[in-house]
């Protein structure tokens, strides 16, 4: 928390509107905008659409302190939220964001009109809203390559297709054909890290006489945040005298930390967008546009601590004196026998019995390092360690296509287009191990990739109809498309999936495991932290969508919109979806207008299939082996087995299928002098949510699957593996991977939900002055129910409080902008509401005001220098009270983020 109050912030938020009237920046366009989302007909403006939309200027993205196009979305648009991923695992790679507090993937991204492909990345590690989600990676967007985005706050499934349930995101790219923009920028946190910089640039070029070819190019880079305090065992380790834990206190490296929270390092992060156009004829145009994008992403995972890590560090209870094992001994650091010994060779454990029992015995801990049969992961990491995981992270994309009119009647308009997009990820992994192959190990791994494909083809018609007595012609659109997806699993490479021989049950036929050891020594298999994927794969899905559109003036007060689509899917049948709009102007100055519309969301090829091993706290605070698990796998099977027949289990066959919504918005436009206001009221209900489902035992699936096994052995998830092949249950290649799993859940359509609110707009353009000014206030309403919880597995508490709270109820800002002579500037207040930290045991968390200023001057006439700072006030989040068990200062889900204030220096030149 700053160290001002609350009123005090707001006080000189107030303050800091008041002296920027001397500045200038850009903010909201006019509601006369002509937008092409929402509605097919031509030339429509923003006020006279039945469906609110948002235009958000070129200039809105470029004058801001963020660079990433998710956080300049988050500041924007009220119901948008994004934050920081810390430990996350690939989230930290792609952020999943969230519009009016649903799940990534109900949110449609449009490049251009045309559907942008998903990121490869599904959000295992979500905080309980967007847990399995694979929204589309937006980050990918230079700001100075846009045009406007156009967000639709909205249901238009039936206009778009699957994943419009919370509204569209439009972004529009910049299609001038002359003149350019070149921008430098810098910036850094108070806290003095956090350095990053940018280099953008832009050029419209003539492209023959009739045509235009748009570049935009950006290259960037940005260092990690670090906002932690020392970890409580930690520092119990150094005042025991382990000299080997890094000491965070005292060291300032990202490396030598013991728990990292703070942003990820950004390295390499290129950008190049290309949009082009030619007009044949004054009735034909042929356009194309695509994009290539790279960058690499590394952030750090949890400590492991030398002294109980299960499956590297934690033995079992052993003997004070000998270290043979011991159900009434002490704790222990668990001990392995190298090929060549047997059980009898060394100790199970080097007991802790030295430093308050943090410390092992150093007699034994020195036979056993002079043992060469003999070894413990204290001889590599006497400190423990903490992995530091990320991503290569490559995008690319390209549409192609005709548009026109065709001479019939009033005029037949077509568009004709196809496209394909990618999004890779290849995962990497260091400062970590394979515990199973003992001082085999590498310290470093490439776990594998994962991949996105998507190819559409798109036909959209228009025809305009006179109608007699109707103020306007009956727009006519109707439409095709075909659509596939393919999500591809690349295996990682050998080491990162190996079963070694420390994990490996000992079978002399085949030379696994080491003698005298039939279920191995309980050392873990994989990479640790993120483990390789032992196979590649390849999935795939196809849907055919046709669709019409109906809209029309009736009279100059009333416009009507109705819409149609019919989609079907290869592997989840058919789908009818529609939409029913109007608006009313009551007077010149009153407009009300409203929709009922129906929706879906089917799954992604990825939710469908993919296998994911993560480590995350589970049930009992414990770091333990998770496991993803798609139902048409081996291992699926045997669980939905386990749901549908075990005792005690809920009786019903999980399955995956498409979610449904319902989504209905009424809302008022009205002028209160020279403010012009929108206020709409939102309530979507969506049925069989798809989500990851929580943790269940993999150890119970496997006993139930041993009932009546002669001779089952289910001391250890290795052992039953091992009874259950012998016995022909399984085939034990099936569940490569697998030795090490705890945990495990799976896709399904667990659960309901009914989300509300509203949204408030107001702009007012103005004289100041000798200058120009407006002020624009949003601000936005949002509460989500959890309705029929655990249709399918039980919904725990915890979940259902994430979906509910983790996201705060109320966000807003004012936004102040001034233009005199050669200075321009801008002051924005940022409120975000009071909400609930789940993960740190449902804490409270208070709300938060942020304030952004930045002043620009031209110093010639196309060179402008700008200065601003983002949260220029230093506010930070309420401090975490169990900080030092996992050393985060901060809550990670902060709506607002956790790194305090930031400044920055631009230098533009435009020509």
């Amino acid at each position: 928390m700053s160290t001002l109050s609350f009123k005090t912030q707001l006080a000189l938020g107030v303050s800091a509107l008041m002296i920027a009237t001397s500045f200038s920046a850009t903010s909201f366009a006019a509601d006369d905008e002509v937008i092409s989302t929402g509605t097919r007909r031509k030339a429509r403006s923003a006020a006279d659409t039945p469906a609110p939309v948002d235009v958000i200027s070129a200039a809105e993205f470029t004058n801001n302190a963020s660079s990433d196009i998710g956080d300049l979305l988050r500041t924007a648009v009220p119901s948008y939220n994004v934050n920081t991923q810390p430990i996350s695992d690939a989230a930290t790679i792609i952020r999943p964001a969230n519009l009016r507090g649903l799940s990534p993937d109900n949110t449609l991204v449009l490049l251009n009109g045309k559907r942008r492909h998903r990121g490869s990345v599904i959000a295992f590690l979500g905080g309980g809203i967007s847990d399995g989600a694979q929204g589309t990676d937006v980050s990918v967007f230079p700001a100075l390559g846009l045009k406007q985005v156009e967000v639709l706050r909205d249901g238009a499934s039936s206009q778009y297709g699957s994943d419009a349930i919370a509204g569209v995101i439009n972004f529009i790219l910049n299609d001038s054909s002359e003149g350019g923009t070149v921008e430098v920028k810098y910036g850094s946190t108070y806290a003095g890290d956090g350095d990053n910089y940018r280099i953008s640039g832009n050029i419209g070029l003539p492209l023959g006489p009739d045509g235009f070819v748009n570049i935009t190019a950006e290259y960037g880079e940005k260092d990690g945040t670090f906002r932690a305090v020392q970890r409580g065992d930690a520092a119990a380790l150094i005042a025991a005298g382990n000299t080997a834990v890094a000491d965070i206190s005292v060291n300032t490296q990202t490396t030598d930390f013991v728990q990292y929270w703070g942003d990820p390092d950004i390295k390499n992060d290129w950008k190049i967008f290309i949009n082009s156009g030619v007009e044949l004829n004054e009735n034909t145009e042929v356009y194309a546009f695509g994009n290539y994008a790279e960058r690499q992403v590394e952030g750090g995972f949890f400590f492991r601590n030398p002294t109980n890590r299960g499956g590297v560090f934690r033995g079992p209870l052993v003997d004070p004196l000998t270290g043979l094992e011991d159900p009434n001994g002490v704790a222990s650091v668990r001990v392995a026998t190298l090929p060549g010994g047997d059980a009898t060779t060394c100790p199970r454990g080097v007991p802790l019995t030295s430093g308050g029992g943090l410390i092992p015995d150093p007699t034994i801990l020195a036979s056993v390092t002079a043992n060469p049969l003999c070894f413990t992961f204290l001889e590599m990491f006497p400190g423990g360690f903490v992995p530091r995981f990320g991503g290569n992270n490559r995008d690319y994309a390209i549409t192609g296509g005709v548009r026109g009119e065709l001479a019939v009647g009033n005029g037949l308009g077509y568009d004709l287009s196809g496209s394909f997009g990618s999004n890779k990820t290849d995962f990497f992994i260091r400062n970590t191990i394979n515990a199973s192959l003992g001082p085999d190990t590498p310290t470093s791994f490439v776990p594998g990739a994962y991949e996105q494909k998507e190819t559409a083809i798109n036909l959209d018609l228009n025809y305009a109809v006179p109608v007699s007595g109707w103020a306007s012609d009956l727009n006519i659109a109707a439409g095709f498309e075909w659509h596939k997806e393919q999500f591809d699993i690349t295996a990682g490479d050998p080491a990162s999936f190996a079963l070694g021989p420390l994990a490996a049950p000992y079978n002399a036929a085949n030379g696994t495991g080491v003698l005298g050891f039939p279920t191995g020594q309980g050392f873990s298999s994989s990479s640790n932290g993120f483990g390789g994927f032992a196979n590649s794969s390849s999935n795939s899905q196809n849907n055919i969508a046709v669709y019409g559109e109906l809209e029309a003036d009736i009279t100059d007060e009333f416009t009507l919109q109705t819409a149609i689509r019919v989609e079907d899917y290869d592997l989840f049948g058919t789908t009818t979806n529609f939409k029913v709009g109007g608006l009313y102007k009551l007077t010149d100055t009153i407009r009300l207008r409203s929709t009922y519309s129906t929706g879906f969301h089917a799954p992604s090829a990825g939710q469908a299939n993919v296998v994911n091993t993560t480590t995350a706290f589970n049930t009992f605070g414990e770091l333990a082996d998770q496991g993803t698990i798609p139902l048409s796998t081996a291992p699926g099977q045997l669980a939905a087995d386990f749901l549908e027949n075990a005792p005690g289990q809920p009786g019903i066959r999980p399955t995956l299928g498409p979610e449904t919504a319902d989504n209905f918005s009424i809302g008022l436009g009205f002028s209160t002098g020279p403010m012009n206001w929108t206020v709409d009221y939102f309530n979507i209900k969506v049925k069989d949510r798809i989500a990851l489902t929580d943790n269940f035992d993999f150890q119970d699936v496997l006993d139930f699957t041993g009932v009546g096994v002669a001779g089952y052995d289910g001391s250890s998830i290795g052992a039953a593996l091992t009874t259950l092949d012998a016995a022909g249950t399984i085939n034990r290649a099936d569940f490569a991977g697998f030795e090490d799993l705890r945990a495990f859940r799976f896709f399904t359509n667990n659960f309901d939900t009914k989300t509300t609110g509203f949204d408030i707009v107001g702009r007012m353009p103005f004289d100041l002055g000798t200058g120009t000014s407006s002020i624009a206030v949003a601000a936005n309403y949002t509460k989500t129910q959890v309705q029929n919880p655990g249709k399918i597995v039980p919904l725990t508490g915890n979940r259902i409080s994430a979906l509910e709270d983790l996201l705060p109820n109320w966000k807003g800002n004012v936004l102040f902008t001034h233009e005199q002579g050669m200075w321009r500037g801008m002051a924005r207040i940022n409120y975000y509401g009071p909400w609930t930290d789940v993960g740190n045991g449902g804490t409270p968390i208070g709300d938060q005001i942020l304030v952004d200023l930045e002043v620009g001057a031209k110093v010639m006439d196309n060179v402008e220098i700008i200065v601003g700072a983002a949260n220029v006030f230093d506010s930070y989040p309420d401090e975490n009270p169990g900080q030092l068990g996992i050393g985060q200062l901060y809550p990670e889900s902060s709506p607002a983020g956790f790194n305090g204030g930031q400044y920055y220096v631009k230098g533009r030149v435009t020509f």
